[in-house]
């Protein structure tokens, strides 16, 4: 294994209850709840701060194929923004095109999904999502 490399994004001691509960808006932070009740469920892992406004769950080495770098991140995550929640499910998203069909209003992006408020989406594809992106190796 070749040297990890250093980014900014690094876990955290923040408390994930404390930055949920310190979120404006009462619809945010409940949907926050639910996205960390589904990723707790699909990871059996302890939710860690990433940064201060990402939470994630598991860790893994990453190798960039480009670049070759290495950097520690985790396996799954989300960060809830002014504009949506992104779901750093760290996967080639675009080839569960089919799940995708069936989840309702979102965008995608590179290995993450993007969805404004969790009522927009249907959950239990929402869960089958998460639940393979945790597999991933």
């Amino acid at each position: 294994m070749g040297k990890l490399a250093q980014i900014k994004t690094k876990e955290t001691n923040s408390n994930v209850g404390d930055f949920i509960n310190s979120l404006k808006g009462e619809q945010q932070r409940k949907d926050s709840l639910i996205l960390l009740k589904l990723m707790k469920k699909a990871s059996k892992e302890t939710p860690k701060m990433w940064g201060s406004s990402i939470i994630g769950f598991g860790k893994k080495i990453y190798k960039s194929p480009t670049s070759g770098r290495e950097v520690e991140w985790f396996k799954i995550g989300f960060s809830p923004r002014k504009a949506n929640f992104s779901l750093n499910l760290v996967i080639d998203i675009k080839k569960f095109s089919a799940e995708l069909k069936k989840l309702g209003k979102h965008k995608t992006g590179m290995g993450c999904l993007y969805i404004n408020k969790l009522s927009d989406v249907d959950l239990k594809v929402l869960e089958k999502l998460i639940s393979i992106a945790f597999k991933v190796k």
